[in-house]
């Protein structure tokens, strides 16, 4: 079984995050099935204070948020590691306008996905 990925501590101290039992309980799957999201990139994960979290925007009602998976892999097949990713998705577009992730929630995942496809090049 290989390692979960997680990014350092690079998010703002005041965005939610979600420890992975959360997550779990969020989703209605077991902790092993969300260890398996984050691996195949579903997800992504920081380390804050020692303990993997996910951001609670991440995540929607009935899953994670629309989106998001086919962003991380546009992203990370262009080169980004996680921690750009992560910044990246919680950084404020006066063109969005807000994040890229407040855009994907917002159903306007076209938009972000040309983004970060746009950004490959």
């Amino acid at each position: 079984m290989s390692a979960i990925p997680a990014a350092a501590d690079v998010l703002a101290p005041d965005v939610e995050v979600l420890d992975l039992p959360e997550v779990a309980e969020r989703l209605s799957l077991p902790v092993t099935r969300v260890h398996q999201l984050l691996r195949d990139g579903q997800l992504l994960a920081e380390r804050r204070n020692g303990v993997l979290v996910v951001p609670a925007d991440f995540l929607a009602a009935g899953g994670v948020v629309k989106g998001l998976p086919g962003t991380i892999t546009v992203l990370r097949d262009s080169g980004y590691s996680t921690e750009e990713i992560l910044r990246w998705l919680f950084t404020d577009d006066d063109t969005l306008p807000g994040t890229p992730i407040e855009a994907l929630r917002g159903d306007r995942g076209r938009e972000v996905k040309r983004r970060a496809q746009a950004m490959g090049f």
